[in-house]
């Protein structure tokens, strides 16, 4: 099963935005990266990295951010593991996270479900 980290400049969010994911596949490999490592906002390459370790798998991870540093870091933490099983996902991180919980549990590959995450950014809230 595909392992997903998701990163954020807040701790609370990251852990909110794994909760609710949880919550529609409650059996995905989910890890927050939020914060600093004292707690404040900004993002932080031990916890990446240690979110990262936590979900590893065979099947490869999917990294989710949401904003600036918490991509650049993210960028470096891959570089420095040098594993093309990690791999970064553009996409709404609330919506990208919930379809990327559920297609994990249903098996989907790394690279499948890069493709099927773009689905995300179709994810309607009002009707047009």
């Amino acid at each position: 099963m595909v392992g997903i980290v998701i990163v954020s400049h807040s701790e609370q969010l990251a852990a909110g935005v794994v909760e609710i994911a949880k919550m529609m596949a409650p059996n995905a490999m989910l890890a927050a990266a939020g914060g600093l490592d004292d707690g404040g906002l900004g993002t932080s390459y031990s916890k990446i990295s240690e979110a990262v370790d936590a979900v590893y798998s065979e099947d490869g991870v999917a990294v989710l951010m949401d904003m600036g540093s918490a991509v650049m870091t993210t960028e470096m933490v891959i570089e420095d593991k040098d594993d093309s099983k990690v791999v970064m996902l553009d996409c709404p991180l609330v919506e990208g996270a919930v379809l990327a919980a559920v297609e994990s549990t249903g098996g989907i590959s790394l690279e499948d479900l890069a493709v099927k995450i773009k689905e995300a950014y179709n994810v309607r809230k009002l009707p047009e």
